[in-house]
Parts: structure tokens; sequence; C-alpha cells
């Protein structure tokens, strides 16, 4: 790192940066500028085209146009070593460490010295470095503790002088206090402080926007794709800042607020915990409702739908099926008890690609149609299968058809057909219309509400707030693993939902 630069320094100019990929345009004509000793935050709702920004600007997309300038030179990064060498490192919200290798090991992987003929890692040249790095950053970590016994936040720390030990100068945080705690925050927020005394241009995307008053000088705006605006962040109100990330037209006014007479609670949520991230969530399922749930990348919406249909376990709380407490330790107890779960990755955990439909459709109901010595009615399952097909649209020669062979909507649509044919009366969707094309999306929109009016109980979680406004009757919006509101459609826009998704105080109680 090099200490005592230019606090005035522009390091990193990028005016009119474009990026398409086939049929999506990820960025338009993005300006972004950082100056030494800086800490630039750049917010945006999911799916705005921070991460496509910063993946140009690490090396692992180049531009389709525009221009990118460091110290003042016009440069091409045309790939990650290329952003290295420009003084470029980016820490990502995972974590990329090897736990089983220590601190110093870790940092300099790769770039060991070497004794005895070379075939041993000179240790004590490894911690030596590791220490004098560490005492230049002010840093207090044995260099020689092994990586997996330290807590996150060490971990992150970690991570950043793993960075600044190539010379970083310019310096891309992705949501860096996600897995940390308050004081372990502040703890990163001093570090990161100190950086900017020595020179350091930081780039801060996060979506705890009030953090941000207390680590940002500048915040820039992107709303799909595009530059928006960027305002000094000790003079800016952050209501004024999600405005312009959600953008004026709030929701689609030609079409109807969701409603529903629903009444029937049948399932209760109470204390929902696990060690890792969810604290004390609580909310109950009516008939006939479709239940959203909102909130940022790692707010613990996946979380939530994992433990209740037992993928993940959780450390406290309880789960009340019509109005008796149930103990559901996997997905397949979770079916027995009648409740589905259609995972966001469905390729990897919904889906057996290189099975035909007729099998993914049958594999989760397979023994309602077998007979007594075990073997499955093939001639009753196969209509079955078809009526499916036939009931749902899904385009497919026939349910012999390799299911990779079929659209991303007509994937997710034999997910669904696993499940209505398992006869679950509630269905966990996460991010039902990812990867799905627009005319896909519309029929999956009419399908959710088609199984609500005949009575099934949906939770649908989505990071497109809009999804979320057209077809949830309530919403649920989670931060930091916390429920912080519990809004009514009618009470809701999405200025309202990004308020709740940002804020770590709790809002809401339990779901009535």
């Amino acid at each position: 790192m090099r200490q005592g630069a230019d606090v005035d320094q522009q390091l990193l100019t990028i005016n009119g940066v474009s990026k398409a990929f086939p049929g999506v345009r990820a960025l338009h004509e993005v300006n972004f500028d950082l100056t030494s000793g800086e800490v630039h935050a750049l917010v945006g709702e999911n799916g705005a085209g921070k991460s496509t920004l910063m993946k140009v600007l690490a090396g692992i997309h180049r531009p389709d146009a525009g221009t990118i300038r460091v110290d003042g030179r016009t440069v091409e990064i045309d790939g990650p070593q290329a952003a290295q060498d420009l003084g470029i490192s980016i820490i990502h919200q995972e974590l990329s460490l090897m736990p089983d290798l220590t601190i110093a090991e870790n940092i300099y992987i790769g770039r060991e010295r070497r004794r005895g003929l070379g075939f041993f890692v000179d240790e004590k040249d490894l911690n030596r470095r590791a220490g004098e790095l560490f005492e230049r950053l002010g840093i207090v970590l044995d260099p020689r503790s092994r990586v997996g016994d330290l807590l996150v936040a060490q971990q992150q720390v970690v991570e950043i002088a793993k960075a600044l030990s190539f010379d970083a100068r310019i310096l891309i945080m992705d949501e860096p206090t996600a897995a940390l705690t308050e004081s372990e925050t502040e703890t990163l927020f001093r570090l990161i402080r100190d950086l900017k005394q020595h020179g350091t241009g930081i780039i801060y995307i996060s979506h705890r926007l009030e953090e941000l008053k207390a680590v940002a000088d500048r915040i820039t705006v992107m709303r799909d794709g595009t530059y928006i605006d960027t305002l000094p962040a000790a003079e800016t109100d952050l209501r004024h800042v999600i405005s312009l990330m959600v953008g004026r037209q709030i929701r689609d006014e030609t079409r109807p607020r969701p409603k529903t007479s629903a009444t029937e609670t049948v399932l209760q949520v109470r204390g929902l915990s696990t060690k890792r991230l969810l604290r004390d969530v609580g909310f109950d399922l009516r008939k006939g409702e479709i239940l959203g749930f909102a909130g940022l990348m790692g707010a613990g919406r996946t979380e939530v739908a994992r433990a209740v249909c037992g993928a993940d376990k959780a450390d406290a709380g309880e789960i009340i099926l019509h109005g008796k407490p149930v103990a559901i330790n996997s997905p397949a107890e979770a079916a027995q008890l009648g409740i589905g779960y259609l995972s966001e990755d469905r390729k990897r955990f919904g889906l057996m690609l290189d099975q035909d439909v007729h099998f993914n459709i049958l594999i989760s109901s397979v023994q309602q149609y077998a007979n007594a010595t075990g073997l499955v009615r093939d001639e009753q399952a196969r209509l079955e299968s078809q009526r499916y097909v036939d009931t749902l649209k899904i385009k497919t020669p026939s349910i012999r058809q390799r299911t990779k062979n079929l659209s991303g909507g007509n994937q997710q649509k034999v997910v669904i057909a696993k499940w209505l044919l398992r006869d679950c009366e509630i269905l966990i969707f996460d991010e039902p219309t990812r990867g799905i094309d627009v005319g896909a999306k519309e029929e999956i929109y009419d399908l959710l509400n088609s199984l609500a009016e005949q009575g099934k109980s949906i939770i649908m979680i989505s990071s497109e707030l809009p999804e979320v406004l057209r077809l949830a009757h309530r919403i649920v919006v989670m931060c930091e693993g916390r429920v912080t509101g519990i809004l009514d459609n009618a009470d809701a826009d999405q200025e309202v939902l990004m308020d709740y998704a940002t804020r770590s105080g709790v809002h809401g109680g339990i779901a009535t």
C-alpha cells in the first residue's frame, strides 16, 4: 500500500460504460469516479447493475463501450490479473479464504518464498511479512493462527489485508458487514478510516443504507443498469436515496391490488432462530393467501423457507400446522405434512435435468403409483404427468423430453407440477420467476393466483419488489435475519418496502 497519497488524487474515472448479455442490457452508459482517500458508496436494488460494473472493473467482464481511466490514464482491463496490476482488488461478500491454512499462508498463497532447494515454504518469512503488513494496518492478529478458527469479522480483516498486500489502491468491498455484528462492524469502520488516511480509495457496496452515513463520503445510485445520481453522503436524506433507487413509478397502477378474504390460519411460525442469521422470526400463513417475503440479499428470506421445510436446522422456534406443533427435520417430512418447497436454484435442488419431464413430475409421488410389489403403475402415472403438462401448459414435445432441453419457464412449471401432483396444501416459492422471460413470468403469475383461488396457501419469496406488490396479499419484510415489518398490500409500495428492508430495527410483530 502506498502511504501518504494525495487525498485529492483522481484514482478512477468510469465514463459511459455499457455491457449487454444475450437478451439483457446490464449496463447503459454508466459513470462513476473515485478519488484517493475516499469511500464512495454504490447502491441500488438487486439487479441494478452494481455487480456487473464491479466485475468490469475487476476484469471479469469486458465492457462493450465506454472508457476506464486509472490515475488519469485510459486502460483496458482484460482480466483479473490486469486489474490487480493496476492496484484494483475486490473483496466479495462470500469470503474466499482457505480455512485449513494459516493467516499468513492465505495472504501470500502463490507468493511464498522457499528454502531447502525450493522444496519447503519459508514459514518464518511468511509470518514476518504478514506481521509487518498487520503492523502497518494496525491489525492485531497472529499470522500463525488457522483461518478456520477465526471469527467472521477477523476473516474479513484478513481478506482486506490480503488485498492490500498486492499494493491495492482501489479496494472494492461488496456487502462487507453482511455477516458482522454491530461491534465487529465498528471495528471494520475503524480500519476503513485508517485506509482512507493512507490514500486508499474504497468502493463500498451495501444494502444497509443507514451505515452509509458513518462510512461513506459520496453515494452513487444505480437503477436498471443506468447511472442515476451522485450525492454527498453527509447532506443526503436516506429516504431520497431510496426514492432514487426505486424510481418514480412505484407500482403498476393499471393492475388492481390483490385482495383476499382468507381468515383461516394454516401455518404459524414463532421465534424461529439460527445461530448464523435468523433471529426470532414469526409470521402466520392463511388458507388461500399469497404471503410475500421481501428484503435485500442476505436478509434471511431463503433461510426462513429452508428452516420451515426442514432443509436447514433451526436452533430455536416453533412451527404450528393447523393448530398443532410439528417437528420438520427434512423436506421429505415437510412433504408428508403437505408442505412443498420450490428452491430458488431449481436446476440444482428442484430438478434432475438429465431425466425426462415424466420422471421429474413423478419423483415426489412415486409411492402412490406403486403396486403391492413396489412397481410403478406406469400407465396411470403417465396419464397424471400428461394431465399436469396440459394444465400448466408446459411446452414440451412429450413427457419423455429431457428436462434440460426445456426453457427456464417450462422447467419451473415442471417443478410446480411435481408438488401439485403430491397435493401439497402449502407451497413455498423461492424466486419463482428468476431466469424466466417476461411472457413466462405472466404465466407463472396467473398460475400462483389460480392456486391461491383454489385454496392453496403460498409463501412467495422475491427480490423484485414490483412482483411482490403485484401478487402478495400481505408482505413480510426482512432485514439482517429479522422481520422488520408485516404489511397488507394496500399499505405498501416500493419505497415503503425498501425503507423496511434497509432497517435493522424491528418494525412489526407476528402476522395476524
